[in-house]
């Protein structure tokens, strides 16, 4: 049977190899535009490589003298954070600040007796409140774990529960307040007090109220005034415990006119912040003092000096005149009223006389009733009497004393803890806040409150040296990049990646591809001499500045101290640290190192010059919408729509190029199949006619 060939799909004559061979040579136009286009794209790769440095850099650089620099930023560091810590911000003093740490803010934690994990909350209406905030709702009853979800939900940032496990299938459960401070006691209202009542987690208030101020032996003689807090009359009697006595029978103490005493308040009492103490005082006019007084006040008349005369040399010394005149009285001393006064005298001796608010009347007894809050006067030592009047004598009863939480009507039956103020002292002054963050005390600190210190803990705020040096670490690092890149882009010298020995082996190898790119151009010849300009100019921001200068405080092209020598790397203009003088330019200088960055030169409190400034302002010409990286990327992508376009014309020559030639092979090879299918048909006849 005779070969069947297809013109076009079999390769009897090989004309498949003849057309490749004549499309190699039409194809070189298409191959020499598509390495155009790569070499464009190449380009366009390499230019936003360098927008992503000079961006970078110029992000470094903003910080360096923006409002956020690292130079402003302070550290806080407590010698005892166990008990106190602190934050500071931007503006706060280089300062050490004292701090004793006397109790830590709390709020109120009970825990039930035991119970089941499966026990029920009946039906009701359960209320709690803390402070000015109300929980109330609804519960159908149910399981206390369906309730305690039920509670957690409604109260978010006031109230929370929780199961505790005690023992073997017996659990507590745990209502806490999540507000602390005085203020903000948990309150059980409605069913929520009566199964509070029933869980034994609250029980009917116990009051615990204490007398003091029972016997004379209790009070002293009122303490020493301040001077310059009341003036007296001249010739009134002092002010002395000496005319105080105590009516045992009826148990008040009697202050006459012209009296007064100090009590000391028991030791125990003072532990308790919410403590109370309370008594109640009357008044009754007696016998003016005054009237007695000024009768006894009388005195004789001041007669002058008798005198001498003198004549020439003698001299007659004149006798006293002797006189018999009557007595001629002072000036009358005038009654007092309404100078009978309570203070408060603290440990440090100073006083706090008490205000009219303390003071609650009864009209028609006439008895008023004063109430002093110790949290109000945490550092209170004692009670001050001083009835100045002199026709006026007071009766008081005996001091009260109890703690005001439990005044509530109910009191916790296991508090894990109890709410109550901070309480801390600041330079000698004892501070209260319902909150362990204190951040109104010092200008621009925030205290935060763990636990009571044993001594004086002690803050110092500082410089953030570290953070300031980090950055400008990061801005040596980001500059030397842009620069290196700069440098690869527009020289061809081999030596240049080498230099680079932080480069790992992929980027050396794109290095290596991108060297010499942009030989030609003179921008980036222009930009490197900028920059390093920038970095090495004096930037004297005042007439008294020390520091004008990048060299000054360690980083230079020559940091690493090599004299004499050619150094191909600091010729170049890379930046180097010397650490050592960074750090004691930091420790000494960190001021004159932000000026040195960015400063005002003109006084609109706008900065205005400076090395970062500097940067900033010649990276932004590159990186910005419409700047040099930007132009040249537009230069760049019409060469590539170009290219795209010469790409796609020649593709199509060279695919209708290559059709013809298919077709014209195709058609030679079936006029050849034809002739042989004929000389074949011949040589059959022939071979026919011999037989």
């Amino acid at each position: 049977m005779a070969e069947i060939a297809i013109p076009g799909v079999s390769d009897k004559y090989k004309t498949n190899d003849y057309i490749e061979a004549l499309m190699k040579k039409e194809r070189i136009p298409l191959t020499r535009e598509q390495e155009s286009l790569d070499r464009y794209k190449e380009q366009q790769d390499a230019w936003r490589g360098m927008n992503q440095k000079m961006s970078a850099l110029r992000d470094s650089t903003k910080t360096l003298y923006s409002f956020e620099n690292p130079f402003n930023n302070k550290l806080a560091n407590s010698s005892d954070e166990r008990a106190i810590t602190a934050e500071a911000g931007r503006e706060a003093a280089v300062e050490s600040i004292k701090v004793d740490v006397i109790k830590e803010a709390t709020s109120d934690r009970f825990l039930s007796g035991e119970i089941e994990k499966s026990s029920q909350v009946p039906k009701g209406k359960y209320t709690f409140q803390v402070g000015e905030k109300t929980i109330s709702f609804n519960w159908k009853g149910g399981k206390v774990t369906d309730f305690i979800n039920s509670l957690n939900k409604r109260g978010a940032n006031t109230i929370k529960a929780s199961l505790v496990g005690v023992s073997n299938g017996k659990s507590s459960l745990l209502i806490e307040s999540l507000k602390t401070g005085d203020d903000n006691n948990l309150i059980f209202k409605d069913d929520a007090l009566t199964y509070g009542l029933e869980n034994k987690i609250i029980e009917k208030d116990k009051k615990d109220v204490t007398q003091f101020g029972m016997s004379l032996s209790e009070f002293e003689s009122p303490a020493t005034e301040e001077k310059n807090t009341y003036t007296e009359q001249a010739g009134l009697p002092p002010l002395t415990k000496t005319f105080v006595s105590f009516d045992e029978e009826n148990e008040k103490l009697i202050v006459p006119p012209r009296s007064g005493f100090t009590i000391y308040i028991p030791e125990e009492y003072l532990s308790v912040p919410s403590e109370i103490f309370e008594f109640t005082y009357t008044t009754e006019e007696v016998e003016d003092l005054t009237e007695e007084l000024n009768i006894k006040r009388t005195t004789r008349p001041e007669l002058p000096e008798a005198g001498i005369a003198t004549f020439e040399s003698i001299t007659v010394q004149n006798e006293q005149s002797e006189t018999n005149l009557p007595p001629v009285p002072l000036e009358p001393l005038e009654p007092v009223q309404n100078h009978a006064d309570f203070y408060v005298r603290n440990k440090d001796g100073s006083e706090k006389k008490l205000p009219t608010e303390a003071v609650s009347g009864d009209s028609e007894t006439g008895e008023k009733t004063v109430r002093i809050s110790l949290k109000e006067y945490p550092d209170m030592e004692s009670l001050v009497l001083r009835n100045r009047n002199t026709g006026t004598q007071i009766t008081l009863s005996p001091l009260s004393t109890y703690d005001e939480k439990k005044n509530l009507g109910y009191a916790p039956v296991n508090p894990i803890s109890v709410s109550g103020d901070a309480i801390i002292k600041y330079e000698g002054i004892t501070i209260t806040r319902p909150e362990n963050k204190i951040d109104d005390v010092i200008p621009h600190v925030t205290l935060n409150v763990h636990q009571p210190t044993e001594k004086t803990a002690t803050i110092d705020i500082t410089t953030d040296k570290e953070a300031a040096k980090d950055a400008l670490i990061e801005f040596v690092g980001r500059y030397n990049q842009v620069l290196a890149e700069m440098t690869i882009l527009s020289e061809n010298k081999p030596e240049i990646i080498s230099e680079l020995d932080y480069l790992s082996d992929s980027e050396k190898e794109d290095a290596e591809k991108k060297l010499g790119m942009f030989q030609n151009d003179f921008s980036l010849t222009n930009g490197k001499s900028t920059l390093r300009s920038i970095v090495t100019a004096n930037y004297r921001w005042s007439d008294s500045a020390n520091l004008t200068m990048l060299n000054q405080i360690g980083i230079s092209s020559r940091a690493s101290g090599s004299t004499g020598s050619y150094v191909a790397s600091q010729m170049r203009g890379y930046l180097e640290i010397d650490e050592k003088k960074l750090d004691s330019a930091l420790d000494e200088n960190m001021d004159e190192i932000k000026n040195l960055f960015g400063y005002d030169s003109d006084g609109d409190l706008i900065i205005d010059s400076g090395i970062g400034y500097a940067i900033d302002k010649q990276l932004t010409s590159w990186v910005q919408s419409g700047g040099i990286i930007a132009t040249k990327n537009r230069g760049i992508d019409t060469k590539v729509k170009a290219s795209e376009t010469n790409i796609r014309r020649l593709e199509n020559q060279i695919s209708a190029k290559e059709a013809q030639l298919r077709s014209k092979y195709g058609q030679m090879e079936g006029t050849l199949n034809s002739l042989n299918a004929q000389s074949n048909t011949v040589s059959n006849f022939a071979n026919g006619g011999k037989q």
